[in-house]
């Protein structure tokens, strides 16, 4: 047995049954040996994103992993770990290392040191015999605090040397969870209910705790309305009376509404981060925090009262509480939270109504949301989107009620993000109808990892919003726009789709939308994918804060 092979064991025991990879690494022939599947993608950054979106849709119970050669396969890898890093998504890297007597020579490229801005943890294994040490370590950090990418670099040499012994001595990494401090909950919910209009933001801690039933309760109990995060979106089911909806650089009017007169806001499971894709928090507000990172406290805005643990633990903690505090059932709704919630609601799908069910041709990016919507059945649905007005169009107005129904992400926005996440989404929820809805410039950056969801036999649904632009860019850069096209693209993405081997069609007319979707999804339940190109006009409108 070789280093490869020891490495490859330990993947079987923590659970690994498939990895993405671009080869070559030596890795990924003893892993095979071992029963993992490996999904050769066509460009390392997409395989990374595959990883990230496994991860994202297990919760973190099972753990996406990405092998790659050293060198080249190194280098390209690097922008799918920094959009998990900026996203905190525990995915495991693999790269290959240079052989350790050629190490750190120029211009050799090293893992180790180029990653170690990007990832949560990374280390070279140095010795063969310490390959179930670095594993372990690997997996602790997967597993605990602050979820990120984890490298471990395998030299070339080590992974070809003999390993001692016939077995390998390996126990799989229990994730262990906490409690908060009892007087910290009382403050945080004493606080709460002593706010005129409190809010919640719900965080993707919620989903990786799997916390949903528990904020529900205590949004229920508490009367508090809730927003979520970009990345927190599903956390909280959005058709419900107190829902608010998710806050990208885009939301509903619930949010704007209550952001604009709360004069408390709990976070549970974020971090508050002041980025251009979330919604702004008002300085003149008092904070309370629940957190498992404890420099998330303080770090972009000062914190009133926080809360160490784990969300459904704490949340339990402060269900608890809040009964002590009222009573069994919680408060009365006397401020008519929800009734409000409700009026804002209504108002802003009225407003957006013409948009959501425009007749126009080119069709109107809205009415492909709606009509998507009608298609498919949400509650069975994954769906995520690339960066720019697929994601600002699709968050406000695209409601699901169950956790990971939603994949969303934009810490970092790198296009063609999207496409790698539903092939990942699909691995991990294969009985689910994934939808990746995509522009025509990320469509140029991923799109032809479309082969390999074909020949991985792994049946998604792209849809790919083809405006032949990139929107409003000619508001940005009116010169070149102009002068040079240059906010133009093209293409007859149908026709790619097609040649890559997934069933494909063009879309031009709104009313021919909802049988090109029944189509696709067709394709699909026989296990091919699909891409549906639609004609949609540049719609540079969406409901920004």
């Amino acid at each position: 047995m070789n280093g490869n092979r020891a490495i490859a064991k330990i993947l079987k025991a923590e659970g690994v049954e498939w990895l993405a990879a671009f080869p070559m690494n030596g890795l990924l022939d003893e892993a095979a040996k071992e029963g993992i599947r490996p999904i050769i993608c066509r460009q390392e950054r997409t395989g990374v994103n595959i990883a990230d979106g496994f991860s994202r849709t297990t919760n973190g119970r099972h753990i996406g992993v990405f092998v790659m050669q050293y060198g080249a396969g190194a280098e390209n890898a690097f922008g799918g770990v920094a959009q998990a890093y900026a996203d905190s998504i525990p995915v495991l890297l693999l790269p290959g290392g240079q052989y350790r007597s050629r190490a750190q020579t120029h211009p050799n490229f090293q893992s180790t040191p180029n990653y170690q801005g990007v990832t949560k943890w990374a280390a070279e294994i140095n010795l063969v015999e310490r390959i179930p040490e670095f594993m372990h370590m690997a997996f602790c950090q997967l597993r605990h605090g602050r979820p990120g990418p984890v490298v471990v670099e395998v030299p070339w040499d080590l992974g070809l040397e003999d390993y001692p012994g016939d077995e390998v001595d390996y126990t799989p990494v229990k994730a262990y969870r906490s409690a908060a401090d009892s007087d910290d909950v009382r403050n945080l919910v004493e606080d709460l209910l002593a706010a005129s209009c409190p809010m919640i933001c719900a965080g993707h801690g919620v989903m990786w705790a799997e916390a949903t039933d528990e904020l529900v309760e205590f949004a229920e109990l508490a009367k508090v309305p809730v927003m979520t995060s970009l990345c927190g979106k599903s956390g909280f089911p959005e058709s419900h009376a107190l829902a608010l909806g998710a806050a990208g650089n885009t939301g509903p009017a619930m949010i704007s509404h209550f952001l604009s007169k709360t004069d408390l806001v709990l976070g549970i499971g974020t971090g508050f981060s002041k980025t251009n894709f979330a919604a702004p928090i008002p300085d003149h507000v008092t904070l309370g925090l629940v957190t498992n990172c404890g420099e998330e406290i303080g770090k972009d805005h000062r914190v009133r009262c926080g809360a160490l643990g784990d969300a459904k633990i704490v949340l339990r903690q402060m269900i608890e509480e809040v009964k002590r505090q009222t009573s069994a059932q919680g408060r009365p709704d006397t401020a008519g939270v929800a009734a409000e919630v409700a009026r804002v609601k209504s108002a802003f799908l009225e407003e957006w109504a013409p948009r959501l069910h425009s007749d126009e041709i080119p069709i109107n990016p809205y009415r492909v949301i709606t009509e998507l919507a009608r298609a498919v059945d949400v509650d069975n649905t994954i769906i995520t989107h690339d960066s720019g007005y697929p994601r600002n169009q699709l968050v406000p107005f695209w409601e699901c009620d169950r956790p990971r129904g939603y994949i969303g992400w934009g810490k970092s926005t790198q296009l063609g993000y999207g496409l790698g996440l539903a092939i990942g989404a699909k691995l991990a929820a294969p009985e689910k109808t994934v939808v990746n809805i995509m522009g025509d410039a990320a469509f140029g950056m991923a799109g032809l990892d479309i082969e390999t969801a074909v020949r991985a036999s792994i049946p998604i649904m792209t849809i790919v919003l083809n405006n032949g632009v990139m929107t409003d860019y000619s508001s940005y850069l009116p010169y070149i726009a102009e002068h040079h096209d240059g906010n133009k693209l093209g293409g007859e993405y149908a026709k790619l789709g097609e040649a890559l081997g997934a069933y494909a069609e063009r879309v031009e007319s709104p009313d021919e939308l909802g049988k090109a979707f029944d189509r696709g999804m067709a394709a699909n339940a026989e296990g091919r994918p699909a891409l549906i190109e639609v004609m949609v006009k540049e719609e540079a409108v969406a409901p920004h804060f």
